[in-house]
């Protein structure tokens, strides 16, 4: 398939530059993996959807306040974003400047920090923060929450609540798995109690999944890297779920990515590195069973996904669906719920 295969109209109106008073207060668009029928619901009656056998698995990914602003020796202003980090001190990073600054060269940061620029790393910054301080530490006192793109508004206070799952614990996120947002913690204990079980992976969603594929010829398009660990506990929590017949519901397409790259030879194993795997339609699942998502940008790495998922045809047929109906588009947007059935 094409890059163009995968392209849509979306009116500008239909993307979410805010989230909703309430994380479960979303729609939820109901897709049929096998027929395509489609169901208008709202985000609750997803506790409708899920049976007791089912297994539900989260990315507990935490995101970090990774924009910076800076200036540099010159004067020009500069903008950071920390893509990956290193250790406690150095980080791989985007800059957007007027000019990229050399290798060896000082940018100062808010409340007197400093970083230097060490060198290039292909379109990264390889970059080492000077102070006793951590990274981590610096980025809590100084940093933005880099909201995605298609958000035309500067981060606020809102942002470093909503912009985060209720369950994410494991820093290194540059952007949300944003299935997650919908669930608060009254939700989580509505499926505990209806004695539904959940696991977690974690994969840092980098910014990467916002870059634009590139190429017309997707089997020329490089994938960006994550890093992802599956634990064994979430692999016996699949053994058993699979030996009861039950769905693995994977929550985004990120826990998707996590658990498809830590199948190997048709078995899911526990282990943790980066992963470049890049899904498109014929792709045959080996753990997943039904998924719950985000709407997706046109000609997406993410939508190529979940066409994948079920057919081209149908997934796209749902988006033109979800623009006639008004759903909310990306991160603070609506949900799409696809499995056998309802």
């Amino acid at each position: 398939m094409k890059k163009s295969d995968f392209n849509y109209h979306l009116p500008d109106v239909l993307i979410a530059q805010q989230p909703l008073s309430e994380r479960t207060a979303s729609r939820l668009l109901c897709m049929n993996r096998d027929s395509g029928e489609l169901f208008d619901r709202k985000f609750n009656d997803l506790l409708d959807l899920i049976e007791p056998d089912d297994l539900l698995v989260f990315n507990d990914t935490r995101v970090i306040p990774a924009r910076l602003f800076g200036t540099k020796e010159t004067g020009g202003k500069i903008e950071i974003l920390i893509e990956r980090i290193l250790n406690e001190h150095e980080a791989l990073a985007h800059i957007r400047s007027s000019k990229s600054p050399k290798g060896g060269s000082k940018i100062e940061l808010d409340n007197g920090y400093f970083c230097e620029m060490l060198c290039r790393e292909d379109d990264l910054f390889h970059l080492k923060f000077a102070s006793e301080k951590t990274l981590l530490a610096i980025l809590s006192e100084i940093g933005h929450i880099p909201l995605p793109p298609y958000i035309e508004r500067a981060d606020n206070e809102n942002d470093l609540t909503r912009y985060q799952t209720v369950f994410g614990k494991n820093l290194g996120a540059v952007a949300a798995p944003t299935a997650g947002l919908h669930f608060d913690e009254v939700m989580l204990e509505k499926i505990k109690a209806k004695g539904i079980e959940t696991a977690f992976v974690t994969l840092h969603v980098g910014s990467g999944t916002f870059q634009p594929v590139r190429v017309e010829n997707l089997s020329e398009h490089i994938m960006h890297r994550e890093f992802y660990n599956v634990p064994q506990e979430t692999v016996n929590a699949v053994t058993a779920a699979k030996k009861r017949g039950g769905r693995v519901i994977a929550i985004g397409t990120t826990a998707v990515r996590a658990l498809e790259s830590a199948s190997r030879f048709d078995r899911l194993e526990a282990g943790f590195g980066d992963t470049n795997l890049f899904i498109l339609p014929r792709y045959e699942f080996k753990v997943v069973d039904a998924l719950l998502t985000n709407f997706h940008l046109p000609e997406s790495t993410l939508l190529m996904l979940v066409s994948a998922f079920s057919r081209y045809e149908f997934v796209m047929n749902a988006y033109r669906h979800a623009i006639e109906k008004e759903y909310r588009f990306f991160s603070y947007g609506d949900a799409m719920w696809i499995s056998v059935g309802r």
